[in-house]
């Protein structure tokens, strides 16, 4: 992994390379922002860089062998720490179990995709976390020497998901460090790391990619020059949420599908019909109910902001666009607000583990009235 893989990070790529260059690399170190923006991409290279042994001008060489090693996700000072789920009460519960299904997943989704990770786990309806088995892991890896390059590297993803006991272990770590040890915390929301863990990490809050950096990047990965504009303003500075429109568009249909037959038969009252559509909705995974609610949820927007008339501001695909043009009068000040209330609400029943199915029908049966709740009078 090199820094040029990165795209819009030039001011946090600069400080690294300024800590690294001038030996004042912090013993913990957090780097934050939204999701899909390159956190972990720009982790990774760092630790690379870090390990090195031959920079060509500011970037690993890429060619000696602890950049092979990192470039196989194989080195042997270079430890990953990321949520995971028990597979049984009775035994540890360590990152490392779960090792092939990380480096799978890396390759599969380099911007870290967050909602597909319990499914690479094969963690069902689970919610993956850091337990406190790992903590006395990365106690016991990091009082040992370091195997070739000086310098042990924890990368841990999504700090915010450690349970209690693991965050205080951690900060046992954190406040007596190993002198030839460096952690590196890569969070999505740093609020909900454990304050006394975050307080000891020098921080650096990456930034949103510019839309124009977006489509630049689109270009460069095969995107045709009507996609670029269009997805650039869906990503909302997301190259992860990007690539993913990008190149899996099945998901996006499929929910448009969903979508647009479940307005239909809600306006039309149509509760039977609507009762064996949400059944088959709660038959996904719930990361994927999670998603497509999420999705509905951004449609309801789009849909009200398509009557103000302004094509630019609207981020849909040519069907969702399409089927605004009738659907979205019946989105208006009088129920948008009500209508994205109840399926954020769905949203985070599911999350919690509610019956899906009852979840969704209860929805279903509210759109049939919100629907048809009448517009403002201006």
């Amino acid at each position: 992994m090199k820094f040029a893989d990165i795209t819009g990070q030039d001011t946090a790529i600069g400080l690294l390379r300024q800590m690294a260059d001038g030996d004042r690399v912090p013993h913990a170190l957090m780097l934050s922002g939204k999701p899909g923006i390159g956190k972990t991409m720009l982790a990774r290279a760092f630790a690379q860089y870090l390990h090195c042994r031959h920079h060509i001008g500011q970037e690993p060489c890429g060619q000696c062998p602890d950049c092979l090693q990192h470039q196989s996700m194989n080195h042997p000072d270079l430890h990953f720490v990321y949520p995971v789920f028990k597979k049984d009460s009775g035994r540890q519960t360590l990152s490392a179990d779960f090792i092939e299904e990380w480096k799978q997943f890396v390759a599969d989704y380099p911007y870290m995709d967050v909602e597909k990770w319990p499914e690479a786990l094969g963690a069902d309806n689970k919610q993956p976390i850091i337990y406190k088995d790992e903590s006395a892991e990365i106690l016991r890896v990091a009082s040992l020497s370091s195997y070739s390059s000086g310098k042990k590297i924890f990368l841990i993803w999504q700090p915010e998901k450690m349970n209690a006991e693991a965050a205080n272990k951690l900060l046992k770590i954190l406040e007596e460090p190993f002198q030839d040890t460096v952690f590196i915390l890569v969070s999505n929301a740093p609020e909900l790391v454990l304050p006394t863990v975050f307080s000891r990490c020098a921080r650096i809050n990456m930034r949103r990619p510019s839309d124009p950096e977006v489509e630049s990047w689109l270009a460069g990965h095969g995107a045709s020059s009507e996609e670029t504009s269009r997805i650039a303003r869906m990503a909302e500075g997301s190259i992860g949420k990007a690539l993913g429109l990008l190149t899996a568009k099945g998901e996006e249909q499929e929910f448009g599908a969903i979508f647009r037959d479940m307005m239909r038969k809600a306006y039309s009252r149509d509760a039977a019909s609507l009762k064996v559509l949400t059944e088959n909705v709660a038959s996904m995974k719930r990361e994927k109910t999670k998603r497509y609610l999420a999705y509905s949820s951004r449609m309801i927007r789009e849909n009200f902001i398509y009557n103000f008339g302004v094509p630019g501001l609207n981020r849909m695909n040519e069907e969702e666009n399409q089927f605004s043009q009738r659907f979205a009068p019946f989105i208006h000040r009088g129920n948008v607000g009500r209508l994205e209330r109840e399926f954020s609400r769905a949203e985070t029943d599911v999350a919690r583990n509610a019956n899906a199915k009852i979840v969704l029908f209860d929805l279903s049966l509210k759109l049939m009235s919100l629907l048809r709740v009448a517009p403002v009078a201006q």
